[in-house]
């Protein structure tokens, strides 16, 4: 399966900041309250999403950002605080203006390119599709099991919902059980699914 369905697009016109994470609200709207990462929805995380700067601002312990400002709006990225602390200030390529070389590195989550690296199982388990997505794969920590579950909480979410407005409009009895029947499973893994998320 395709790895996420909207590409997020940043404003080109953000206001100017004094720092960066007066941006946050546009953030969240731009990346549409989903990490730019790996593409968990907030509603389903503990902690609170964070903003990254894609090129970090200090690397080695010195500061690294010299072409891109800290409050650049086009250089934040809207994290999940997995996904930031894992990348943290990491840059192999050691040259702002190149994002990855030699499969090492990153691709911005803005541009396209990001969709191409990874994919997802039915069961919604993240896989890498190229040598670069599976560097970012391993950097990113994508295997932990928390994008897993929140993944299938989200489609549990969505199903539940066609399945009770399906139910509204049945008159044929019948059907309508096996629906409710249907229903009933799904939220016994949708109790399932959550009870997970909170031993993660």
């Amino acid at each position: 399966m395709i790895f996420r369905t909207n590409t997020p697009v940043r404003r080109t016109n953000p206001e100017n900041v004094s720092d960066y994470t007066h941006h946050r609200n546009h953030l969240k709207e731009d990346f549409a309250n989903r990490c730019g990462y790996c593409d968990d929805i907030f509603i389903w995380r503990v902690a609170s999403f964070e903003i990254d700067h894609f090129i970090p601002r200090n690397k080695d312990k010195k500061p690294f950002l010299t072409i891109k400002s800290a409050t650049d709006y086009s250089n934040l990225v809207y994290a999940c605080r997995s996904c930031n602390n894992s990348k943290s200030n990491k840059w192999p390529t050691n040259d702002q203006n190149i994002p990855n070389h030699n499969d090492e590195g990153f691709v911005d989550p803005c541009d396209p390119d990001f969709n191409l690296q990874f994919s997802r199982l039915d069961n919604g388990q993240i896989r890498p599709n190229t040598k670069l997505g599976s560097w970012m794969y391993k950097e990113l920590k994508f295997y932990k099991p928390h994008h897993e579950v929140i993944y299938n909480i989200e489609q549990l979410d969505k199903l539940i919902e066609e399945s009770e407005k399906l139910l509204e409009n049945i008159s044929d009895n019948e059907l309508a059980e096996k629906i409710r029947i249907v229903l009933l499973n799904m939220y016994r893994n949708y109790k399932m699914y959550t009870k997970q998320l909170g031993e993660i």
